[in-house]
């Protein structure tokens, strides 16, 4: 059978992954502007509003659809070598994005965590900040301060990057991400998607976690 000439389309991204990517951008953006002009109120109630979607998507990485779990792409260097000289295939994250995905989720849940012990050495206090040393808390608020400024060198990149493969390899990878469609071989099956109700339920955990812990143990 001759192989189409026209790109297949199948389900990549299920939609909470694509509601999760889409909501950590803009809480990570709306938080940086907030606390670079001073708003440490929004600020921290963004911080917030993060760490229970980084705790979710740590539960989805483990239970959600095929392409979102971390098993189906988190791979070692011979991957990312295969990838690099072309001969990687597949659905969803490459080796190399996985590094960045990988890299993105670490660096958001550390400055989260930091966050919630940090101070402005004025009137703002983390809401964990009370449980540990001045000391501990000027080390994590230094810490909070530079992160930030790593993670936003991190998004740089990852809007570099997609705009090399848009402009450089006619590869478009917004689309998919917004409409849960993207390119496969002929033959290849559509990977298995999880249950919505799962990430409901699973969402619904992670913000009781968080909101519920900074509320019983938050100052």
């Amino acid at each position: 059978m001759p192989k189409s000439s026209k790109p297949r389309l199948v389900p990549v991204w299920d939609l909470p992954t694509r509601l999760f990517h889409w909501s950590l951008a803009l809480g990570f953006a709306v938080a940086w502007v907030s606390g670079s002009m001073g708003k440490l109120d929004i600020h921290m109630r963004l911080g917030t509003a993060v760490l229970a979607l980084l705790a979710f998507r740590l539960g989805w990485g483990v239970a959600g659809s095929a392409t979102a779990r971390f098993a189906s792409f988190v791979r070692g260097p011979s991957a990312i070598l295969a990838y690099l000289r072309g001969r990687w295939t597949g659905i969803g994250h490459n080796p190399l994005g996985a590094v960045s995905v990988v890299a993105m989720l670490a660096l958001l849940l550390a400055q989260a965590a930091s966050g919630l012990f940090a101070s402005d050495d004025i009137a703002s206090d983390g809401p964990l900040a009370w449980m540990v040393s001045s000391a501990a808390t000027r080390t994590l608020s230094a810490f909070h301060r530079l992160n930030s400024w790593i993670v936003l060198g991190l998004v740089g990149l990852h809007l570099a990057a997609i705009a090399y493969y848009r402009l450089g390899k006619g590869v478009d990878l917004v689309t998919p991400m917004l409409t849960g469609r993207g390119e496969a071989d002929d033959y290849a099956p559509p990977p298995p998607q999880a249950s919505p109700a799962l990430a409901l339920a699973l969402l619904a955990v992670s913000a009781a976690l968080v909101f519920g812990g900074l509320a019983t143990w938050g100052r």
